[in-house]
């Protein structure tokens, strides 16, 4: 794997400036919300155990630790780790702090792993998802999310006068940049979704689409993306074969 730059401490510093359970308002709000109801959607429903990774405000945890299953909230960070445990406190919830390339688990582990908006930060988009990958039990599955044909920004920093990516993305990905990862990683059975319109969000009509239940609110953003082909989001659902 090449490394352009010093992820882990940049991560661990991240985790100390900025707040993943702060609250969230209106557009961004909404926009989360939705995420999380289309990765709950590709969850299959006789899982037992969880990887979170990436774990962010806890909120894979938030809902399934109440159901009974064993969720590990992972992150690079300690203090991202110590939060996840304290938001949800119980015996099925274990918190791991670890780097996604180098996982502490054995293959073929988990029933399901998730990391929602962690692969547009990587290093080596390849290289995360073969990790991932292996500690996928046979019949199980891995999501993830990402920002769909981001344009990626730059600034200037300050501090070094070098250009910046914003938000830490350094990836933007498609359907065929996904499609040529997964022939690189030897991965067949796996299938794309994209989601969230643009025209939807620019439009501010959270105002009233927080009011429709996720199969409604799913309808009307498929419809708008056949008129209008603006999705904001990419979810791949990777099933590993039995």
């Amino acid at each position: 794997m090449k490394q352009s730059f010093d992820y882990i401490n940049h991560y661990k510093i991240d985790a100390e400036e900025f707040d993943y359970f702060e609250s969230k308002y209106g557009a961004t709000l909404h926009d989360e919300r939705r995420v999380r109801e289309f990765v709950f959607s590709q969850v299959n429903k006789n899982i037992d155990s969880i990887l979170d990774v990436g774990c962010g405000s806890a909120w894979i945890s938030s809902k399934y630790v109440p159901l009974n299953k064993k969720v590990y909230s992972l992150d690079i960070s300690k203090k991202n780790v110590a939060r996840a445990l304290e938001s949800c406190r119980s015996t099925k919830h274990n918190g791991i702090v670890a780097d996604s390339f180098y996982l502490p688990f054995k293959k073929n582990s988990f029933d399901l792993v998730v990391a929602c908006e962690i692969i547009e930060h990587v290093v080596s988009p390849e290289d995360f998802i073969k990790a991932l990958y292996k500690t996928v039990k046979p019949g199980g599955r891995f999501i993830l999310s990402t920002p769909y044909k981001e344009i990626l920004r730059y600034y200037l920093c300050i501090n070094c006068n070098k250009k910046t990516p914003v938000n830490a993305h350094i990836h933007s990905f498609d359907e065929n940049i996904i499609k040529k990862i997964m022939y690189n990683c030897r991965i067949n059975n796996y299938k794309q979704i994209l989601f969230g319109n643009k025209i939807l969000i620019f439009l501010r009509t959270y105002i009233v689409l927080k009011y429709f239940p996720f199969l409604l609110w799913k309808i009307v953003d498929q419809i708008t993306n056949v008129f209008f082909n603006y999705p904001t989001h990419l979810l791949l659902v990777i099933n590993k074969e039995k």
